[in-house]
């Protein structure tokens, strides 16, 4: 929050109230506390003509607020509305006033395509959500939505599960209702979600509901006449993508053509490759899009130098997942104790033992609809036996990524900034050809905030460059297979 204050205590506004407290500060707006019935929106000309320009705010709404040689643009808003930036409004108190909420996002879209809603300050009384335009990254309408409900975790309503899970003080019937209020839809599989007591909420003193006339009329009835298109996407690895689409998504959601023919559940994966070509970014993007519960066997989480106490943790994961099944299991370094049993330093009774539980949990956590997902730098050290068909039917080399693969990548960060029109992007591809996917994220996020720290209001090549000089450079240049293969 800025420390200068636009408009100092005691300053008497034209209703005859004066300002008490600063409540919230942007660069361009401030919201004031008086000692009326309202607190007032201020707001730099040049934003609230914006406002009036993009038609999100109409001018007869807002006064002339002048201090010193300052002028301002002001908004009243009466103190049991809420009037807050939505990154610091509060989770809410109420479904009515989540309903309200969705009810403004709704609306506010259909002002404009383009503007994200992140950054926005949020005007109960009037259902409006006003953009503030910062040089930030464009913000899905979801996740505005799921990070306003839960009060500040950044989560996307198509993530169920885990917002049910965060938002326990309301049932999952009302949650599926705020969500298609705002034109969202609910995953296929929230009906699955159990049943639990609602935690009950302190009451708070009444407020405009959201009445069913106001929900669009045009829009089913029913939230089982929904239909939800569940694509998965992996911007910078298409054939990856692809395959994940293919062979677990389309699969998961749309079960019942499967099972006519025999499938029952995605088979067991494995994703090798060298460190950095995005196998566990891959990964975490595809257990965030299906939304189940998730859990990881990794060297530090089960390894112990006791006999049998290793073997004891496999176990306990495994039975995890299956009690919350549907659920994920990750096998992170699978090399460090699914390696052969036949190699000269692994061959104790102690590894057999891992191995041999690995086998006889992984056929029963899949037929439990239990999904594995296992990555290693080593292939060629894995067990043969774990390998076999009907445990891993799927053994997939996920390569560095071309230069194809950074491309679209940075097309599709850059595509939710503000950006200069004459980047040099054959030189910022040259520069992260052969890096890691993450690198290139890296540099996009970073030259963002050297440009808004610098008071820029587009990315430039300036900026991207001071970005790409962060980067280590590399000791040498490696021979190594670029792009992606799959044993299907």
């Amino acid at each position: 929050m800025a420390k200068d204050l636009w408009l100092p205590k005691g300053y008497e506004l034209s209703d005859g109230s004066k300002i008490r407290s600063l409540l919230f500060s942007g660069d361009d707006w401030q919201i004031f506390d008086t000692n009326g019935l309202g607190n007032i929106l201020l707001a730099r000309t040049e934003l609230a003509q914006k406002w009036n320009e993009t038609s999100f705010l109409d001018e007869s709404l807002l006064s002339e607020v002048t201090f010193g040689t300052e002028s301002f643009r002001s908004l009243s808003s009466h103190k049991k509305y809420a009037l807050a930036p939505i990154e610091n409004g509060g989770s809410p108190d109420s479904k009515v006033d989540a309903l309200a909420f969705s009810f403004t996002l709704k609306e506010s879209r259909k002002v404009s395509e383009d503007a994200s809603f992140h950054d926005a300050i949020y005007v109960e009384q009037y259902s409006k959500l006003l953009p503030t335009w910062t040089l930030t990254p464009h913000v899905d309408d979801e996740v505005v939505l799921g990070t306003w409900i839960t009060g500040g975790v950044v989560i996307s309503t198509d993530s169920f599960r885990r917002l049910a899970n965060l938002t326990g003080w309301m049932p999952a019937s009302d949650l599926a209702e705020i969500i298609y209020t705002a034109g969202f839809n609910t995953p296929a599989d929230a009906g699955l979600l159990t049943k639990r007591k609602p935690v009950p909420r302190p009451k708070t003193d009444g407020k405009t509901a959201v009445t069913d006339a106001a929900i669009d009329p045009e829009q089913p009835s029913s939230r089982g006449d929904k239909v939800e298109h569940n694509v998965f996407s992996l911007p910078g690895r298409p054939q990856l993508e692809e395959f994940f689409n293919e062979h677990i998504i389309d699969i998961i959601f749309n079960a019942e053509k499967y099972q006519a023919m025999g499938i029952e559940f995605p088979s067991a994966i494995v994703l090798h490759g060298p460190p950095g070509c995005g196998k566990t970014f891959a990964v975490e993007q595809l257990v965030e899009f299906i939304d189940w519960p998730s859990y990881s066997i990794d060297s530090n989480s089960v390894g112990s130098p006791y006999i049998h106490e290793t073997s004891k943790k496999i176990s306990e994961v495994f039975d995890k997942a299956i009690d919350a099944a549907p659920a994920v299991i990750i096998i992170d370094e699978m090399e460090s104790f699914l390696s052969d049993r036949q190699s000269g330093g692994t061959s104790s009774v102690h590894h057999v033992e891992e191995v041999a539980e690995f086998l006889r949990r992984i056929p029963e956590a899949i037929k439990n609809k239990v999904l594995i997902i296992a990555m290693t730098n080593l292939i060629d050290l894995i067990d043969p036996a774990i390998l076999r068909r009907g445990r891993f039917d799927h053994i997939i080399e996920v390569g560095m990524p071309s230069r194809i693969e950074v491309a679209s990548l940075l097309d599709s960060l850059l595509s939710k900034l503000p950006k200069a029109e004459d980047l040099n992007m054959d030189m910022i591809l040259n520069a992260l050809t052969g890096k890691a996917l993450s690198d290139s994220a890296f540099i996009v996020r970073e030259a963002a905030r050297l440009a808004a720290k610098a008071g820029k209001t587009q990315l430039d090549q300036e900026s991207i460059d001071a970005a790409l000089k962060s980067l280590p450079e590399d000791k040498e240049k490696k021979s190594r297979r670029i792009g992606f293969v799959w044993d299907s």
